[in-house]
């Protein structure tokens, strides 16, 4: 899909979507409780398919209707799963990394497969865990092959890698017979992941806790309970129109909940820090437009939010740094390599290391010809290209514009309902 994305003035509401990270954890948990669960807020996109997919490979019956799932879960870990079952997790990163040892509980094989670059990102922490107590975890012909039975005890996980696979751990160690621990290695990066996983298996039923600030404690012989549960709106996917509200102002996003245990809440903390002028209340955040500064922006617990704020950075006055940025390589696209590749396009002198992406700002709108920019097969690179376009001084066409679908599939639209100017070119 190819779009044309012109320069725009917005103003107007933007209702956030549901929670993708949340979506997730509510589908799994309903899956393995005894019961139906009713979930509201599960919106159609590629990753939620993915998961739902597995959960049909589960045995769970799900009943759709708009926005709403029943979810009829299996009661625990289903003990007649056929032997080589696949799971298509077609590219979604947190549904692989949840799913591994749910499906390890048992001693079939289970073999994982996906699209783009998920299969060749790192699961090198699963890898060694499995290696550790003898389990098969064999990556073959652009598929990986998994096989249990997982036991109860101590796993120990580097804590600056992915928090998707403490989150993976947390939903299949309390089905086990005994007690586990998880001990986490110091730097603890995404913590705010974590609690997410906590609160969402309170809700279900399932006690885990920290004992330290590294230290997960996990209870076993528990069985999740069935639940009805109301996904809530996801900052990762506002932090796209929080940026573009903040510099020209006249926007409210809704379906926002001040109380959010979300990491990437600290998008608005890192707004206001630039000089962001909003309100919030108790549903949403209204913006006023404001002259950011650019700043320093410590990444390492919101990776996602990094190419958003690169564009932040190339609006601001002043130099805008992104550090503890490693993560942002292993993602759908390395997202530091991408970011820089296409804001270099527009002329922006960008830099980077391994770990860090620098942005020299413009002070205002940076001026630059009609571009053709790529989106990497990256949804949050192709949203953060079309709200570069949206602000800037002439249009970018943008390849690869389909890999919205992965998470925000109206996404065009929702910024065509508040102004923005879109033409699609090639479906």
């Amino acid at each position: 899909m190819i779009v044309r994305v012109h320069p725009a003035r917005c103003h107007g509401a933007v209702p956030v979507p549901p929670s993708k990270s949340m979506a997730h954890r509510a589908l799994l948990c309903a899956a393995f409780a005894d019961g139906v669960s009713t979930l509201s807020g599960i919106t159609g996109s590629e990753d939620m398919e993915a998961t739902l997919g597995a959960l049909a490979a589960l045995g769970c019956r799900i009943e759709r209707e708009g926005d709403v799932c029943r979810v009829t879960g299996c009661g625990g870990f289903p003990s007649n799963l056929p032997e080589g079952i696949t799971v298509n997790c077609r590219e979604s990163g947190s549904a692989l990394r949840f799913l591994i040892p749910l499906f390890a509980l048992g001693a079939q094989t289970t073999v994982f497969a996906g699209h783009g670059r998920l299969m060749e990102r790192s699961q090198s922490v699963y890898e060694q865990l499995f290696a550790e107590r003898g389990l098969l975890f064999e990556r073959k012909d652009g598929a990986l092959a998994v096989r249990g039975p997982l036991q109860s005890g101590d796993y120990v996980l580097s804590g600056n890698v992915s928090s998707q696979f403490i989150t993976g751990l947390l939903y299949a160690l309390p089905l086990l017979p005994g007690a586990s621990r998880i001990l986490i290695q110091p730097p603890f990066q995404s913590r705010g992941y974590v609690d997410l996983t906590l609160q969402m298996l309170r809700h279900f039923g399932v006690r885990a806790w920290f004992e330290s600030e590294t230290t997960l404690i996990i209870p076993g012989g528990q069985r999740y309970q069935a639940t009805d549960y109301a996904v809530e709106g996801d900052y990762s996917q506002c932090a796209f129109f929080a940026v573009l509200a903040a510099l020209q102002g006249g926007i409210r996003l809704t379906n926002l909940r001040p109380d959010s245990l979300q990491g990437d809440r600290v998008v608005l903390d890192i707004l206001r820090r630039c000089g962001a002028t909003f309100t919030e209340d108790g549903n949403g955040v209204t913006f006023a437009a404001a002259a950011l500064e650019g700043a320093r922006i410590d990444v390492g617990d919101c990776p996602d939010l990094a190419p958003i704020l690169s564009v932040l950075g190339l609006y601001a006055r002043g130099q805008t740094r992104l550090v503890n940025a490693a993560r942002l390589r292993d993602k759908e696209s390395d997202r530091i390599e991408a970011m820089e590749t296409e804001l270099r396009k527009l002329g922006v002198p960008v830099s980077s290391t391994r770990d860090s992406m620098t942005i020299p700002g413009c002070a205002g709108v940076p001026t630059f010809a009609e571009t053709m920019v790529h989106g990497h097969n990256d949804h949050r690179i192709v949203m953060s290209l079309a709200i570069a376009a949206t602000l800037g001084s002439a249009p970018l066409v943008i390849e690869d514009a389909q890999a919205v679908r992965k998470t925000y599939p109206d996404f065009f639209e929702v910024l065509a309902s508040v102004g923005g100017r879109i033409e699609v070119l090639h479906e």
